[in-house]
């Protein structure tokens, strides 16, 4: 293991005390674990609260999305591995601002259950709780089993169309739920793994894949694809995880989609780039209007070389929403 780093068991703590310390104006550390990221200045009394929560080693997922239209709370856990349920209930009360709080999170059992656990415990404090579950990651289980699907890059998505409805004035609960849910079902993902990444406390790649290899639809913790072969050139391989993404859900309805070209960590923007040339061909040609593309680092996994692909089918509200402004260390609006 090649790492900048102490302790390896410190690496959670020490990343939350320099990303608080180097963004002030955007975070700060609530409650006594340590764990639980929230907006430097609380929204508004009134407003409905966002949290999310899940393992470390995905900056900026999940708690760089902190603040002004996106989350008010994120409860972190250490590298692929679930907050605790008190961890999820202290970022719940830190965004309560007397409205309800949504928890918007991924498709990872760990993380239903503690979050389930920390609703019932604020539920008994008065505070009121929904969930919206992603589960985005197309190649992880069919159509009909699309409830099934990880939870990836598409609640970036959710998290910024969320934010936006939870700022407006008078919206409740139930609209901010109904919103972000309308925001889950609009998102198709799929990942592409050269190399593997390093958890600091296991000291080894979480997985091994060949010098000369690559698997379609790995997870972000290292979940098995649906094939694994020689690497392709870059259009090849945009060009597969586009067949993947419109098979499943054609473009349709407006015809307006939002795309995100992701790094998982060590891929350079300049290959998403060459990427997105193809991405672009590909949407236009199937009839579709790109709005506000993002190409970058949104969603990662610790130094994995990789990337994927997110497609958020709007419409007029959706489309509003998104392009609403929202501002954290790694994403302004």
């Amino acid at each position: 293991m090649k790492k900048i780093l102490n302790d390896p068991y410190a690496y959670v703590d020490e990343m939350l005390a320099g990303l608080v310390a180097a963004h002030p104006e955007h975070y700060r550390l609530h409650g006594d674990s340590g764990r639980v990221v929230a907006r430097a200045t609380p929204g508004r009394q009134g407003k409905v609260g966002i949290v999310s929560g899940g393992g470390s080693g995905h900056l900026p997922v999940f708690t760089g999305y902190v603040g002004k239209g996106l989350l008010d709370a994120c409860a972190v856990g250490d590298v692929f591995a679930s907050p605790s349920v008190e961890q999820m209930a202290d970022a719940i009360r830190a965004a309560d601002r007397g409205a309800g709080v949504l928890r918007l999170y991924g498709n990872y059992g760990g993380d239903i259950m503690n979050f389930d656990m920390a609703g019932d415990m604020v539920e008994m404090e008065d505070i009121a709780t929904t969930s919206v579950i992603l589960a985005d990651d197309v190649p992880s289980a069919g159509p009909a089993e699309a409830d099934k699907r990880r939870g990836v890059a598409g609640m970036v998505y959710a998290f910024k169309i969320a934010g936006a409805v939870a700022e407006a004035a008078g919206t409740d609960l139930a609209a901010v739920t109904a919103a972000a849910q309308r925001a889950a079902d609009a998102c198709r993902s799929v990942g592409c793994a050269l190399t593997p990444c390093t958890v600091p406390q296991a000291g080894k790649p979480t997985f091994e894949i060949g010098e000369t290899e690559m698997e379609m639809g790995m997870g972000i913790h290292g979940e098995p694809g649906i094939r694994r072969g020689e690497l392709r050139p870059a259009d090849r391989i945009a060009e597969e995880m586009m067949d993947i993404l419109l098979t499943d859900r054609p473009v349709g309805g407006t015809g307006r989609v939002s795309v995100m070209v992701n790094s998982l960590g060590a891929t350079p923007p300049e290959e998403l780039y060459i990427l997105y040339r193809v991405v672009k061909a590909r949407l236009e040609g199937a009839g579709a209007e790109i709005v506000m593309p993002l190409v970058g680092r949104y969603a990662t996994s610790m130094e994995m070389a990789g990337v994927s692909i997110t497609l958020c089918h709007l419409d007029a509200d959706l489309e509003g929403w998104l392009e609403a402004p929202a501002e954290c260390a790694f994403w302004k609006v």
